[in-house]
């Protein structure tokens, strides 16, 4: 057959379902522990309430889109402000480099929404059909009613605890009570219909089907992180110089496993047909219990998430078999080095703290600081000043000429103020307000008004002349006397 005649290659290989098998351990026990709280925070943050007088949302963590506002607890953001939320995806981009070069992706092995939603659609999975081999028999056997039963079972739990991961999303956006009484009786808006739909699905799909393919093939971070990484990361690996070569154990090669281990360890010796002196007795174990389906003593790969439940499925096998625990365990490429030279290693907090990592903890503070600095030093009065360019300038019946602006005085006080309006130049010009008699305006509790402003100049003033004459138009607020202003100009004639 000709080269023009072979058929296409498929690029495409289907996905293998993954079944990890339960495991106990530190490390099961710490992403449980993250699980419960990050999970917790999620669901309950939208229903705590916070009294913020008559005029505001009782909901502690809000964005309030209708009111173009965001609410944190005692904090409120409006839009004039989102250098803050700015300032937060910046100081989050940094932690997590800073947590990646100094402890490898364990933002991904822990606190990811995928791992942590689909670790709980495991559990799901393995309370409802069984343990691994439970699962993979399940697979493979024909459909009858006990499957039927069961698969229809574990996808109502999928669906239920997806409707409540999206409905959880939408109480940040509306009253939490008020948007779940609405949805219950169907006089929610659509939109909130609609992303609930959504994000059901998406969760539903991701967290119970796709799973290992969203982390290895969706999420660009497993090709970013390798910049973020260097010899001193800290990060899972398998001490192959200790755990080769690999095989089962038995007694009657206790013996020369323990005479020729050292020597086979430093690449002096080649063992003996039938001694097996490594550790790893290639129980697979540790590929068992990987949610990515990949095993870690084949070294670094794209598809780890560093989760540790391979570390714990060993240790319990080393346990078992009398030999030391960390076969597989967090450690750094100068470790491995080290290891192999039968040097001790370099101490965990000399990995962590060094040049790379004190810049990511620097930056981070930094910015860090400077958000609380600027949160704290914020006006509870603000305005804008924007000129009327259209026409630049208006000349009145007398003579006088008029410029005409727009001043916009946000209130964020609890309560409605009054502002007083006036004026600073170094030539004689009159300020009124539009609608009102002496240059007040009364602005609402917690929201911005437009006010119209005109400066005018007399005739025989040099402001009148002047192509620009500098002024500030200042707002004071009559209760607190707290003054804001903006500097601006005044068009004469000579344009």
């Amino acid at each position: 057959m000709s080269v023009s005649e072979q058929p296409p290659q498929n690029l495409y290989a289907a996905r293998e379902p993954i079944f990890p098998k339960r495991v106990s351990g530190n490390f099961r026990n710490l992403k449980w522990a993250i699980m419960v709280v990050t999970l917790g925070i999620y669901y309950i943050t939208p229903w705590i309430r916070w009294d913020r007088g008559p005029e505001l949302p009782n909901q502690a963590v809000l964005v309030d889109l209708a009111g173009r506002r965001f609410f944190f607890f005692w904090i409120e953001l409006w839009p004039h402000e989102f250098y803050f939320v700015a300032g937060l995806l910046i100081m989050a981009g940094l932690g997590l480099f800073l947590f990646t070069s100094a402890l490898g992706r364990v933002w991904c092995g822990y606190t990811c929404p995928q791992t942590v939603w689909t670790d709980l659609f495991i559990l799901v999975e393995r309370w409802v059909e069984g343990d691994r081999n439970a699962r993979i028999r399940l697979l493979r056997q024909k459909w009858d009613a006990r499957k039927a039963r069961l698969r229809l079972t574990k996808w109502t739990i999928w669906v239920l605890i997806a409707v409540a991961t999206g409905g959880a999303w939408v109480f940040y956006f509306a009253d939490a009570p008020t948007l779940l009484h609405d949805l219950v009786t169907f006089q929610a808006p659509a939109a909130a219909y609609m992303t609930v739909g959504i994000l059901t699905a998406t969760t539903f799909v991701f967290g119970g089907f796709m799973r290992e393919q969203v982390c290895t093939y969706m999420c660009p971070w497993p090709r970013i992180q390798a910049a973020m990484m260097d010899e001193d990361t800290i990060t899972i690996a398998y001490r192959e110089w200790r755990g080769e070569p690999r095989g089962k154990h038995r007694k009657s090669h206790e013996r020369v496993a323990a005479e020729t281990w050292t020597a086979t360890a430093k690449g002096q010796a080649t063992a003996p047909e039938g001694a097996h002196l490594g550790d790893c007795i290639d129980c697979n174990a540790c590929v068992n219990v990987c949610p990515m389906g990949i095993d870690i003593r084949d070294g670094q790969q794209l598809e780890c998430i560093t989760c540790g439940l391979c570390i714990d499925a060993c240790n319990e096998i080393m346990d078992k078999i009398g030999k030391p625990r960390n076969l597989i365990g967090y450690m750094a490429l100068t470790d491995e080095q080290r290891e192999r030279a039968g040097e001790p290693p370099i101490p965990v907090w000399k990995h962590i703290i060094r040049v790379r990592t004190l810049m990511y903890t620097v930056l981070w503070a930094g910015i860090g600081i400077g958000l609380v600095v600027a949160l704290f030093l914020r006006p509870d009065l603000s305005i804008s000043v924007a000129p009327v360019r259209n026409p630049l300038y208006v000349m009145m019946s007398d003579g006088t000429i008029r410029n005409t602006y727009d001043v916009r005085i946000r209130n964020k006080h609890g309560e409605d103020r009054d502002f007083a309006i006036s004026l600073t130049s170094d030539a004689p010009l009159r300020l009124s307000v539009e609608g009102s008699a002496n240059a007040t305006v009364d602005v609402p509790a917690n929201s911005t008004k437009l006010a119209r402003v005109y400066v005018m100049a007399d005739p025989q003033s040099q402001a009148a002349h002047r192509a620009v004459t500098p002024g500030w138009i200042w707002v004071e607020d009559t209760v607190s006397h707290e003054r804001a202003g903006e500097k601006t100009v005044f068009n004469g004639k000579a344009q």
